[in-house]
C-alpha cells in the first residue's frame, strides 16, 4: 500500500490533496500528534481515500512510502459518516491516554467546525482504537 502524507506531525493546519497540490482544509486549535495522510487508490465509506494515522517521527508533506500491513484502526464518525483512520506504526512515541484525549477533543472541535463554518448540526464521535496482531498490546 502506498501512503501519502498530507498533514505532518505537529501541524495546526489540516490539509487534503487535490490533484497535485495540498489545500488547507482548516486550522485546528490543537496540533496533530501524528502524521496524517491517506492510502493511495483506496476508497473509504465517505467516498474519499482511506485516512491514515502514521505514528512515528515527523514526515514532510507529500512524503510517499509503502507499507505491507496496517497496525490498527481509529474508529471515528465524522459528519455523521464512518470515517475510520488506519494506523501505521513507524516507531516513536505512543500514549494511549494522549491519543484518546486527542481524538475526543478533535471530535468536539469538528462538531463546532460544522456548526460555525458549515452552518449545520452533525454527529462527530471518537469510538476507540483497535489494534491488530503485534500492536494489540498497546
Amino acid at each position: 500500500m502506498r501512503i501519502v502524507i498530507e498533514t505532518p506531525k505537529y501541524s495546526f493546519f489540516k490539509y487534503h490533496k487535490e490533484g497535485q497540490v495540498f489545500v488547507k482544509e482548516f486550522l485546528s486549535p490543537i496540533p496533530t500528534i501524528f502524521n496524517y495522510g491517506f492510502i493511495e487508490g483506496s476508497l473509504a465509506a465517505d467516498g474519499m481515500e482511506k485516512d491514515v494515522v502514521v505514528i512515528g517521527p515527523p514526515m514532510p508533506q507529500g512524503h510517499v512510502f509503502d507499507v505491507s500491513e496496517i497496525d490498527g484502526v481509529v474508529r471515528f464518525i465524522d459528519d455523521s459518516l464512518e470515517d475510520n483512520k488506519e494506523i501505521i506504526c513507524s516507531g516513536g512515541f505512543y500514549s494511549k491516554p494522549l491519543f484518546y484525549f486527542y481524538f475526543h477533543l478533535y471530535a468536539a472541535f469538528k462538531v463546532m467546525y460544522y456548526l460555525l463554518f458549515k452552518k449545520r448540526i452533525t454527529h462527530c464521535r471518537f469510538l476507540g482504537i483497535e489494534w491488530y496482531g503485534k500492536g494489540s498490546e498497546k
